[in-house]
């Protein structure tokens, strides 16, 4: 079989997710290693250019007749991935990795008694381990903020005699009070360890066994702290592309901000859209992970309001959403956002506890000043500008907004378009949402003759009803 039929078909088959791409030369030996948010797209822009942009790079095209990869949860993992394997293999066409001292290191200080990771430019025989060298600087900052997260080692130059703001913040375990014991400390380091050495499936063992242990012991806060480990794993692995990634540390600090019980890894919105209570509508938004999921996006109508406030609208809307969650048996969010103040918040949660779902965690968010409510606060959480929290809180918001104004929107339009059409004999409503579907105003219907009309889909009875109807108005292209 011929060799670029082979790499086509090959590059068909790579997932279009983050990971590591490793090519090979005919006798299987790897020439380069890279890193990609989409692996798919990333590989096949090498074979797709037509001719390389220098000699080198076509040396590299003309050399590789296979292709192997290994898939990751972000970019920034498989930043971790290839370091080593480059490390590991050399490949002669990774040349901006000859000089190691161009780059940074993570170092794992396993020589000292309470070991840091910390980022170097200095690789020194002092018996510490390694990892790299980096040419991203920016994925390997992300890389060592979520993993300070998830394995909270010590930063401090020398162990201190009291615990610092880092103990406070869950990113320390506290050995220079003696928090934590130096036997469960190595078990976080080694954790750490298997974690930058991409052995995912033996850490994830690692920890729920850890788990298991804690919890037959009954030291249940250490269980607890080690699931949360594994939630949060589990949850980046979810994860597709490295817009994700960094949205993990906003879910995470939503969470300990709004004192959730699990990381809110399915987030449902709703918002209100009416002009003076007229053709009112509610929409719901779906965020997962981070991201939009916009087939999961819903459209409410406004039927049982009789009073028409913002109020008793969401109640309504609130209502209809979790009754039918509940009737079809479908996942429940971890967090549900109502856009308002705090009586908005209140309807909502009332509704709620009428449908035996008072735990679900809920909250509002204030348009003018950017303040968040919970029912057991008195005062309102205060999210400065800028903040990540803000950041996520807003768009998800936003996005309710938009979609809530653009469904009200086509709902004030085809009121208005069945009001002309209703007066033309043979159109019902059927047809009606047909031509508001195909032509969105009466402008461009009544500039359309019979025969554009049928070219468009419409069936011939309709096009001469319509056709004739505008005519008898003096709108007779025809004539023109």
């Amino acid at each position: 079989m011929d060799t670029k039929k082979q790499i086509k078909d090959r590059i068909k088959e790579l997932p279009d997710a983050p990971g590591v791409y490793k090519f090979l030369d005919a006798d299987k030996h790897i020439v380069y290693v890279g890193k990609a948010g989409r692996l798919r797209r990333r590989v096949a822009s090498y074979f797709n250019r037509g001719k390389a942009k220098d000699d080198r790079a076509q040396l590299l095209l003309d050399t590789v007749k296979h292709i192997e990869y290994i898939q990751a949860s972000s970019e920034a993992e498989a930043l971790i991935y290839e370091a080593g394997l480059i490390k590991d293999y050399r490949p002669r066409f990774n040349i901006e990795l000859k000089d190691d001292r161009s780059y940074p290191f993570l170092k794992l200080s396993i020589n000292e008694k309470y070991p840091r990771l910390t980022v170097t430019r200095r690789r020194l025989k002092d018996g510490a381990v390694y990892y790299g060298p980096y040419v991203n600087v920016k994925l390997l900052k992300e890389a060592v903020s979520f993993m300070k997260k998830i394995f909270p080692l010590r930063t401090c130059m020398s162990l201190k005699k009291k615990v610092c703001l880092e103990y406070h913040i869950g990113q320390c375990q506290g050995p220079c009070e003696n928090k934590i014991g130096k036997e469960e400390y190595a078990e976080t380091v080694g954790q750490l360890k298997k974690f930058l050495e991409g052995k995912k499936e033996d850490l994830m063992d690692a920890l729920r066994v850890q788990m298991n242990r804690y919890s037959k012991a009954r030291e249940y806060e250490k269980a607890i702290n080690v699931k949360r480990r594994v939630e949060a794993l589990t949850a980046v692995r979810q994860m597709h592309d490295r817009s994700e990634y960094p949205m993990f540390g906003e879910l995470d600090e939503l969470k300990n901000t709004l004192e959730l019980k699990k990381i809110p890894m399915r987030i449902e919105c709703f918002d209100i859209s009416n002009i003076n209570g007229k053709e009112s509508v509610g929409a719901m938004v779906i965020f997962v992970s981070g991201r939009p999921c916009r087939s999961g996006y819903r459209k409410f109508r406004i039927k049982e309001s009789v009073s028409r406030d913002d109020y008793s609208m969401i109640s309504e809307v609130v209502r209809r959403r979790y009754s039918r969650v509940l009737w079809e048996r479908k996942p429940l969010p971890d967090l549900v956002i109502i856009d308002g103040g705090k009586g908005h918040l209140s309807a909502a949660h009332e509704e709620l506890s009428l449908l035996g779902l008072a735990d679900l965690p809920v909250v509002s968010i204030a348009k003018e000043k950017n303040h968040l409510y919970r029912l057991f606060r008195k005062t309102p959480i205060r999210l400065s500008p800028g903040s990540r929290m803000l950041f996520i809180i807003q768009r998800i918001r936003d996005e309710a907004h938009r979609f809530a104004i653009t469904y009200h929107r086509s709902v004030r339009i085809k009121k208005a378009f069945s009001t002309v059409l209703s007066e033309i004999r043979g159109i019902g409503p059927v047809k009606e949402d047909i031509l508001m579907e195909r032509f969105g105003s009466i402008d461009k219907i009544k500039d359309l003759t019979e025969k554009e009309l049928v070219c468009q889909g419409i069936d011939k009875k309709a096009a001469r009803a319509v056709s004739e109807y505008f005519k008898q108005l003096g709108y007779d292209r025809t004539a023109a």
